[in-house]
């Protein structure tokens, strides 16, 4: 049998089954029936195993051809290469499954579908549930199941439709649907490259032709777009920002939309270094800058898309982890997150199961996962992040964790969870959609007020006089010549909520963050406190945070106690006497996080971009 030369196309696949179910068999066989072997091999083999007395089997010659083909390369996946119809296939195929998923999960390795083979004679053991579970949590979608050996249970039809039975109801369970259940025997080449008389009860396809209903990945190129931003740079008066495509393509006019904040503009040029003409488009793995046609806050991690297909937002997601760190992943925990050029605090909030890695046993709910597991875990972040599920687009779909500074874990996202702020998400993202913006932009106004829109957001007991330190610090700003001013949220309830009398608590924060949201666009200074609401001020607070995104929020938490656990905020004060001292404190704060410039600058300089 001769093999096609013309590669058309490339197909990454994985090959999962106990060493002893015939995998080295099967693909022995099918690389010599395809002509993929170089001309005399199965006749060296042969010759070898009459020389040595032992009685020539394919898993031989599959690993005399593996060995070739590796010579001089140092691998912890063994990887090998056939081309038919057109397509090459690259099998990977771990010799410990350990290795395989650290590949997967650090982008190192990319399985776009899975043969798995079962062993007729044994049947569905839990060696072969495990290996349907971690292709579940690889995100392996595509998968045929071949039930090789058939020949030992003398090609029975009932013995197959049992296996077929249960391993689909199995494979159901995790969500994946196999596209073919073949029965086969590898070592005589039945249903191997063509259907074999042997098992004429079966209609389907045969092992190589089952291969080409798997479906290719859409091309990066011809994927939405996807441009995580590394960072924000000042050039001749224009603000340029850079990154490296992922997916997509951008060109000059395109209307971006920045996640997680949903702001948005249109692209304006495209820079490159030393290209002459400059270039009006780039596409997926270019490096490149870009301009904006109005200024609009955007910093690196955000993630700037086409309208039409944005990535996904929130707070939690649901992933399957790799842990590699010298101390166990415990929950509750702090860690770093990193996605794309994104890095935020987290923490583990469950862990759903777990898989040791080295010899695939599975136990379930635990609190800690130790090196070398996989852990199916949900993660909070502290602040909203955009991502991608793996399955959709791989680099968005692909984050690290950070223990002590090293880099101790690698996590694929399968799940957005949704947090309790997902409306207001969604409202905000509609709402800034459609903003009508005036000619004036928040830049124009930050020159002239002499800094950032921003909040400034009071909490805690009602006895701690948060109204009074709110005050003082508002007299203060405008002192200085600020755009500053007291949002009392009582006002809004005599007024724009006196139709909710009272019974609906979570409309009154709504509305409480909408108005917020438009005294901000105005360039002011909002200064507000948690007093007026019934709810507790981590509600406030998140809602106030997810509808004025990406304006700052500067929490200060005023309590009569400071010895007990205290909320995470920016600023603690203990029952304040010197109310000045905390005005200054607060004051000195917006300017370390480059909100306030120096008062009386001709041309004060605020922070835009970090």
């Amino acid at each position: 049998m001769t093999t096609e030369t013309t590669i058309q196309e490339r197909m990454n696949i994985v090959i999962v089954g106990h060493v002893d179910h015939g995998k080295s068999t099967l693909l022995g066989r099918l690389y010599a029936d395809t002509g993929t072997l170089p001309e005399g091999k199965i006749e060296k083999v042969q010759a070898i195993c009459r020389q040595q007395g032992k009685e020539f089997e394919y898993a031989f010659l599959f690993d005399a051809f593996l060995e070739e083909q590796q010579q001089g390369i140092t691998i912890d996946t063994a990887r090998t290469f056939f081309t038919w119809g057109g397509r090459q296939y690259i099998i990977i195929d771990a010799p410990g499954h350990k290795e395989f998923l650290k590949n997967m999960v650090s982008g190192a390795a990319r399985a776009e579908a899975a043969l798995l083979i079962i062993d007729a004679l044994e049947g569905v053991r839990e060696q072969s549930k495990r290996h349907g579970l971690l292709l579940s949590m690889l995100g392996v979608k595509q998968v045929t199941v071949i039930v090789n050996k058939m020949d030992l249970v003398n090609y029975r039809e009932d013995t197959f439709q049992a296996i077929e039975k249960e391993y689909r109801e199995f494979l159901s369970q995790l969500n994946v649907i196999p596209q073919y259940i073949i029965p086969a025997s590898a070592k005589q080449g039945v249903n191997i490259t063509k259907v074999s008389s042997e098992t004429p009860w079966y209609t389907g396809p045969s092992v190589l032709d089952s291969l080409a209903h798997f479906h290719l990945e859409t091309a990066r190129s011809e994927q939405a777009l996807r441009f995580p931003l590394q960072d924000v740079y000042k050039f001749d008066a224009r603000r340029i920002l850079v990154g490296r495509l992922t997916a997509g393509t951008l060109k000059i006019g395109d209307r971006l939309v920045f996640s997680p904040t949903n702001k948005s503009a249109n692209v304006q040029s495209i820079e490159a270094f030393n290209v002459d003409p400059p270039p009006t488009h780039a596409t997926a793995g270019q490096s490149v800058g870009i301009t904006l046609d109005e200024q609009i806050f955007v910093e690196r991690g955000h993630i700037a898309s086409h309208e039409d297909a944005r990535p996904l937002v929130s707070t939690q997601i649901r992933a399957n982890l790799f842990w590699l760190g010298s101390q166990p992943l415990e929950t509750g925990r702090t860690y770093t997150l990193r996605l794309a050029t994104r890095e935020v605090l987290c923490e583990i909030t469950a862990i759903h199961r777990i898989v040791d890695a080295t010899n695939l046993d599975d136990r379930r709910t635990q609190s800690t996962v130790q090196r070398n597991e996989v852990a199916d875990i949900t993660l909070r972040t502290k602040s909203p992040i955009a991502f991608d599920l793996y399955a959709t687009f791989e680099t968005t779909g692909r984050f690290v964790l950070v223990d002590n500074y090293d880099v101790a874990g690698g996590g694929i996202i399968t799940e957005l969870v949704a947090d309790e702020q997902e409306d207001f998400r969604t409202e905000a993202r509609e709402r800034d959609s459609a903003w009508v913006q005036g000619d004036v932009g928040a830049e124009d106004r930050s020159l002239r007020y002499g800094h950032r829109a921003a909040v400034v957001l009071l909490t805690g007991p009602d006895t701690t006089a948060k109204s009074f330190l709110a005050r003082k610090l508002e007299t203060v700003l405008v002192a200085e010549g600020r755009h500053a001013y007291l949002l009392a949220a009582e006002n809004l309830q005599r007024g724009l909520d006196a139709d909710l009398h009272d019974i609906k608590p979570e409309e009154m924060v709504r509305r409480f963050g909408e108005v917020v949201r438009l005294l901000t666009d105005t360039g002011s200074l909002v200064i507000t406190t948690t007093n007026a609401f019934p709810q507790t001020a981590k509600n406030i607070l998140q809602t106030v945070q997810t509808l004025v995104n990406p304006i700052p929020v500067i929490t200060v938490h005023m309590t009569k106690d400071q010895s007990g656990p205290q909320p995470d905020r920016d600023l603690i004060f203990a029952g304040p006497e010197d109310f000045d001292a905390c005005t200054h404190q607060i004051i000195e704060t917006l300017k370390q996080k480059g909100i306030l410039a120096e008062p009386n600058e001709s041309h004060p300089t605020v922070q835009f971009s970090i």
